[in-house]
């Protein structure tokens, strides 16, 4: 039986190297596709608009979904100076009409979940036009003024009711 011939420090030094270049190239390859991915989606679809007095969690990215499905995403927010209402500006995907009487709102997936836009469709065979506004909107809700609300309101529910006016006791016999 022959033996194997012995590396060398050179030859494991070399071999290192090649795949520490093999890692390093395929990461930069990576990056490099999740940089132009992003950029692809943006082009496709169309803008819509609502105007919302509250939007509390919302930010550029937020899912905005139709039927629990996610049809498109919040591409700006802005701020109205004279009325104080947010403008949310969306990108819609091509294939999905929204009908001119939908309503949208501001929901969240669970008691923890993230925030998202979630639109009710209408019954109108008109739909919005690129760059059209969704009239019928509710803002996001404050969950904390809900639980303050609930707990006062059950504090107060467990108190009698306070009496109108005494009542006389009939007289004897």
């Amino acid at each position: 039986m022959s033996a194997a011939p012995a590396k060398t420090a050179s030859q494991g030094n070399l071999s290192e190297t090649l795949v520490g270049l093999g890692v390093v190239l395929a990461a930069a390859l990576i990056l490099a596709l999740a940089i132009l991915g992003k950029g692809t989606g943006a082009s496709t679809g169309y803008d819509l608009n609502v105007k919302l007095a509250k939007a509390d969690g919302l930010g550029v990215g937020t899912e905005v979904r139709l039927s629990g499905i996610k049809v498109g995403s919040v591409t700006d927010l802005t701020l109205d100076p004279r009325t104080f209402l947010v403008t949310v500006h969306m990108r819609m995907e091509p294939r999905v009409e929204v009908p001119v009487d939908s309503s949208i709102l501001v929901t969240s997936a669970g008691l923890l979940g993230s925030p998202y836009l979630s639109i009710t469709p209408g019954g109108d065979d008109k739909v919005l036009a690129p760059g059209g506004s969704i009239e019928n909107a509710q803002g996001s809700i404050d969950i904390m003024s809900l639980v303050g609300r609930f707990a006062t309101g059950a504090a107060t529910t467990n108190t009698p009711p306070p009496l109108s006016s005494p009542q006389a006791l009939p007289d004897g016999p």
